[in-house]
């Protein structure tokens, strides 16, 4: 087959508005389809970094006192920019991370929802006012930004969890320093330039491309007031200690492991193919994937395994420039690595493989990173399986026989984020969402992650900080509260201390 010609340019920083070309150190970026290179992305230096952060602190003051009425129409002209670029955005992330076409639209759209989200600031951040809280004292409180802001975003959504980020960050009134995936950096920086085309000053945002030194950077920075992570648990962690360590607000969203309930009541036809787009969709690589299916009895254990493979057996498997694929790539070979890994010691633990997706060969794609759709069954908790994130197209069967059963796995695994049921019993519904210890829960929706408009994130080890991303949460986030008392005395008029604590008596 012919493949493009690779590409050769190196992938720089925007800061202050300009592309800078800190090129001493560069990391390859890859076409997972292809498994050839498609360019370099340049990795900051700590004196690139506190560039960015220097240029953020200088367009702080202006940008903090601009109405927030200017700042919302910047957001409203860059998501119909985004709606112009959509096909070149999702172009590039397709290119760099190996998710069909269709899904790079679908996460593009999320992101543009939050832009939207954030154009709705002066309502957002009008605040609250109380006249005459006591004899001619009015209180009012105003929600005001922080000041430089910081964002780390991973390689599975390069488009979309930026956006749950910044477009909120600087309607707030902040400035904000991005540092996207190193392994996908090219759609981030390209919308960073289409926000500076509409209208977002220079230095209000910037983007930092880098690894470890970047990241450290950041969070050392005594001018850098909050840092917002999505990634896995363990960096999730550091983030969050070294953050706080420094003083810093952060909210760090880590790793999960999605259990799937499916009551002996439920629709299976239906729980089948939700399934299947919730556990193989962008190649599992969500963290709202469902890899774990719990089925109440081994009757409704058999059917759903009947249905998915009839289902795997249909899908296709390719690159995701073409449509017609339902599964794309992994996103570099060591992540293709480690999820093979992970089937091959699903195997040696004594889990049933019933569908095997390795060695799997794409014509004309032999170097690409492709996995296919792997089944298991009789997963069992204690397994390297069960417990940790794999992030690939690997789904696993757990068999129990009741729903307190099934409930008790779910609230015992040290992951949160998000759950689902599938069910026709309403009670059954109102039991599970209402004592399930996760995050965010779904009744015959296996992805339940929230619109723009309510807040992202999960309980237990899947979230560190107090505040969930995006949505009123980001409100919260990106600003702090100020409460103002005030009195104007009559002309004249003198009172003598009081030394009784005040009331509104």
């Amino acid at each position: 087959m012919n493949h493009d010609k690779p590409v050769t340019q190196t992938i720089g920083h925007l800061i202050d508005g300009q592309i800078v070309n800190d090129t001493a150190r560069t990391q390859a970026v890859f076409n997972p389809a292809t498994g050839q290179v498609s360019g370099h992305v340049a990795l900051a230096s700590k004196a690139t970094v506190e560039q960015a952060i220097a240029s953020a602190e200088k367009a702080f003051p202006e940008w903090r006192n601009t109405p927030p009425l200017k700042r919302a129409r910047v957001m409203s002209k860059l998501k119909v920019l985004l709606e112009q670029n959509a096909d070149k955005i999702a172009a590039m992330i397709t290119a760099e991370h190996g998710k069909v076409l269709n899904d790079a639209h679908g996460e593009l759209q999320r992101g543009i929802e939050n832009v939207e989200y954030a154009s709705y600031a002066p309502e957002l951040l009008k605040g609250e006012h109380s006249r005459n809280v006591g004899p001619g004292i009015d209180s009012w409180a105003e929600h005001q930004a922080l000041g430089v802001t910081a964002g780390i975003t991973p390689f599975n959504f390069p488009a979309m969890v930026p956006l749950w980020m910044w477009p909120m960050a600087v309607a707030c009134g902040n400035t904000f320093v991005l540092k996207p995936s190193e392994r996908d950096p090219s759609s981030a920086l390209f919308i960073a330039q289409l926000a500076l085309e509409a209208g977002l000053p220079p230095g209000v945002l910037n983007v930092v491309n880098g690894d470890k030194e970047a990241v450290d950077t950041l969070l050392h920075s005594p001018a850098v007031k909050a840092v917002s992570f999505v990634g896995s648990t363990p960096i999730a962690e550091y983030i969050y200690s070294e953050g706080t360590k420094h003083g810093k607000r952060v909210q760090a969203l880590g790793g999960a492991k999605n259990h799937a309930v499916v009551m002996p009541d439920a629709d299976i036809a239906n729980a089948v193919n939700a399934m299947m787009g919730a556990a193989y969709g962008s190649c599992g690589e969500r963290c709202m994937a469902v890899p774990l299916i719990v089925a109440v009895g081994d009757e409704v254990a058999e059917k759903m395994i009947a249905g998915l493979k009839t289902e795997i057996a249909k899908m296709k498997v390719g690159p995701g420039t073409d449509n017609a694929n339902d599964m794309g790539p992994l996103v570099t070979k060591p992540h293709f690595e480690k999820v093979t890994g992970y089937v091959d010691q699903g195997v040696k633990e004594g889990a049933t493989l019933l569908v095997d997706g390795r060695g799997l060969k794409v014509p004309g794609h032999e170097d690409g990173y492709f996995l296919g759709p792997c089944l298991f069954d009789h997963v069992k908790p204690g397994m390297v399986i069960y417990q940790e994130e794999i992030f690939g197209p690997v789904l696993g069967m757990v068999r129990v026989k009741t729903l307190e059963e099934a409930m008790q796995l779910i609230n015992d695994h040290e992951y949160g984020n998000g759950t689902c049921i599938f069910t026709r019993d309403g009670e059954a519904a109102r039991y599970f969402t209402d004592h399930i210890q996760v995050g965010m829960v779904g009744v015959n929706v296996p992805l339940p992650v929230p619109v723009a408009y309510h807040s992202f994130g999960g309980w237990k080890r899947s979230l560190f900080g107090d505040l969930h991303a995006y949505g009123p949460d980001a409100v919260r986030f990106y600003t702090k509260r100020k409460t103002i008392t005030q009195r104007w005395p009559s002309a004249g008029v003198r009172e003598g201390a009081v030394f009784s604590f005040p009331s509104s008596r």
